[in-house]
């Protein structure tokens, strides 16, 4: 399940990737963030059965934290198993935190997270992306895109 982008860049793992973010948010600004784990978490990202749409990430005294991320519990984990949903702290420098936080507070923009992945080194990282809530209208303008570029294709297929 390696990714491989265009530019030479190394493979990514993805473990987890909210489609509906871009559908639901205009995209403005991204960022990748580091994410505070336990052992079993690890484990079981590794699995990659882990689920980030529905999360959504605040700051809290001076950091920033991500709620509702939903990784299962592993199997082999006993006793020393870690909660499902707990808030995870994200690992950002101090001048990437006053820059979300000024924009969620000052213009009302909302952090949600895009992906979640394993980098080349077998970090896990959280793909970040500062947005602002889309209208009624623009999401129906963005499925009219999607529809025409569909049907664009199709008869481009057709016609050789």
């Amino acid at each position: 399940m390696a990714q491989k982008n265009s530019k030479n860049a190394p493979a990514k793992t993805v473990v987890s990737d909210n489609r509906k973010a871009r559908f639901n948010f205009e995209i403005e600004d991204v960022l990748e963030a580091g994410i505070e784990l336990k052992g079993t978490e690890v484990k079981s990202l590794r699995t990659g059965k882990a689920n980030i749409g529905e999360s959504y990430a605040a700051e809290h005294q001076g950091e920033i934290w991500i709620y509702n991320v939903y990784i299962p519990e592993y199997l082999q984990g006993n006793r020393f198993n870690h909660e499902p949903r707990r808030p995870r702290k994200l690992l950002l420098h101090k001048r990437e935190i006053g820059k979300l936080a000024g924009a969620v507070q000052k213009e009302g923009k909302t952090i949600v997270p895009l992906k979640l992945y394993f980098n080349d080194k077998g970090r896990a990282k959280l793909e970040l992306a500062l947005a602002k809530g889309k209208k009624l209208h623009d999401k129906r303008e963005t499925e009219k895109k999607r529809d025409w570029q569909r049907e664009k294709s199709r008869i481009m297929k057709t016609m050789g």
